[in-house]
């Protein structure tokens, strides 16, 4: 048990844009909902700020006003303290910001909302307010600040006139940087020296995540080689230069995963739960797949798996060009995902072109994300870059091998099943470098190798699934760092 003695309790504000299983449309809502019940056992209280989309203010179960903004921009605003699905949560209840439909950050169009730069800065500066320190019912001690959308939070507390509070900046993924015309400064509420290098200007434009890189005290990315990977120029997109200068304050901590959520043994969305030590009854997953996307019935068949956004980064468009090849080698594919238009066709033009063989579901399904994990074979991860992934974390656990590019949190979380990591019985699943079609379709060869050899195959399945993929270690680094800033706040 932790104690206050061993463990002093700290409070941390974790400011993010959305959070599992309130609103979600990427992993960052996963690890923005998971992290206040790991952080739990290191001693550490996560009170999470969030916008008041339609599904939040739906799903609160309790609620008070802690505070009332008479002008946000725009629009007047209740702050409320409130809990859902057992988070501890600030809500900005700003229905002229965020009372509207769908996904947070376009509109039905698909089109970004005119007024995100606005509507994050709002977030922002509420998270600054809290953070430092004007709300009586919540004092943080670190301000949690994650993505873009939160950016501009080191910024008003760094440009604010009370107790500065120590900042995190994490990001999640560098290729979205919130950039906005220099035009919308001047509704940001900021003195007017913060549009400079050393504030929130970048190349012209109001950049909300070069802010919180500039201004916060610790930066944080989501895995230890993609810290490394944006330090470079042809992996930091345009931000390099900053980071390097930085980067005695840059580290990066894996994200975990749910352990509860993704369980296997006990997960109500399969067919079969099943175990490490009775992966047999995994086979009904696989048939009950099958059936569901309309592919043969074929327990002898490798099934590849992807659970993804199709899209460039995600490597969607070289895995259009191996259909045929897994398709030759008897194997077969099931696709989840929505993203690019044409890439979308494209799948759904090879479900037609091989029948029986390629599932194709446009969309997002948490179900079919799960039954996945339980049913396929392989999960095909081809990412350009990635910051860490949690799908190939997900697919160690329920026995599907991963086959990942040597990238980012891919590189730090999958060992390849080469001739060594055989000798050695160490494999987690497939690695390959770099990320071109061509590797991809060799990797996707070796994978139908490994699967002809089912009592390796089955020893790797073991290995991924004894692999530690839960919140337990990084939270310990995330509590401390935590303690690090708290301490030289008090000193």
């Amino acid at each position: 048990m932790v104690t206050p003695e061993a463990k002093p309790p700290l409070s941390v504000l974790s400011v993010v844009a959305e959070v599992f299983p309130l609103i979600k449309t990427g992993g960052l809502a996963d690890v923005a909902g998971a992290l206040p019940a790991a952080l739990a056992p290191e001693g550490v209280r996560i009170v999470t700020l969030v916008p008041g989309y339609p599904t939040v203010m739906a799903a609160l179960e309790m609620q008070e006003v802690l505070h009332t903004f008479a002008d946000l921009f725009g629009g007047r605003a209740t702050l409320l303290g409130a809990q859902a699905a057992g988070l501890d949560l600030l809500v900005i209840d700003a229905p002229h910001l965020y009372n509207r439909p769908g996904n947070p950050y376009v509109g039905p169009d698909g089109q970004e909302w005119g007024d995100n730069a606005q509507r994050f800065a709002a977030l922002a500066a509420v998270g600054a307010f809290v953070g430092s320190g004007r709300l009586p019912a919540f004092e943080p001690d670190v301000v949690h600040c994650h993505d873009w959308q939160a950016g501009l939070t080191p910024a008003y507390i760094t440009y604010g006139t009370a107790r500065r509070t120590p900042s995190i900046m994490t990001v999640h993924n560098l290729a979205f940087q919130g950039q906005y015309p220099a035009s919308v400064f001047a509704s940001l509420g900021l003195p007017s020296y913060a549009m400079s290098v050393d504030g929130v200007e970048y190349y012209g434009q109001v950049g909300f995540l070069k802010a919180g890189l500039r201004l916060a005290d610790r930066i944080t990315t989501v895995s230890p080689t993609y810290a490394a990977e944006i330090r470079t120029p042809e992996n930091g997109m345009g931000l390099d230069g900053l980071l390097r200068g930085r980067a005695d304050l840059v580290s990066g901590i894996l994200n975990g995963i749910d352990e509860a959520h993704w369980d296997p043994t006990r997960d109500p969305l399969l067919a079969q739960p099943f175990s490490v030590e009775a992966l047999g009854q995994r086979a009904a997953n696989k048939a009950a797949l099958q059936g569901r996307l309309n592919l043969e019935h074929d327990p002898g068949a490798l099934v590849f798996g992807v659970i993804s956004r199709l899209t460039w980064q995600k490597g969607l468009d070289m895995l259009l060009g191996c259909v045929d090849t897994i398709v030759r080698l008897g194997a077969q594919l099931v696709v989840l995902g929505a993203g690019d238009g044409w890439m979308e066709q494209g799948f759904r033009d090879a479900e037609r072109r091989h029948p029986g063989r390629v599932g194709t579901v446009i969309g997002y399904d948490e179900g079919l994300a799960h039954q996945i994990q339980a049913g396929c074979d392989a999960l095909l991860v081809p990412s350009r870059f990635e910051p860490c992934g949690l799908t190939q974390l997900s697919a160690m656990r329920y026995g599907a091998l991963p086959v990942v590019t040597h990238v980012g949190g891919l590189a730090d979380t999958v060992i390849d099943a080469n001739e060594a990591a055989r000798n050695r019985g160490i494999g987690t699943g497939v690695v390959f470098s770099p990320a071109t079609r061509d590797m991809l379709d060799t990797a996707i060869m070796r994978t139908a190798e490994l699967w002809r050899d089912q009592e390796l195959w089955h020893q790797f399945q073991i290995n991924a699934m004894m692999t530690d993929v839960s919140w337990r270690g990084p939270a310990k680094h995330y509590a401390a760092l935590y303690r690090s800033l708290a301490r030289a706040e008090w000193a």
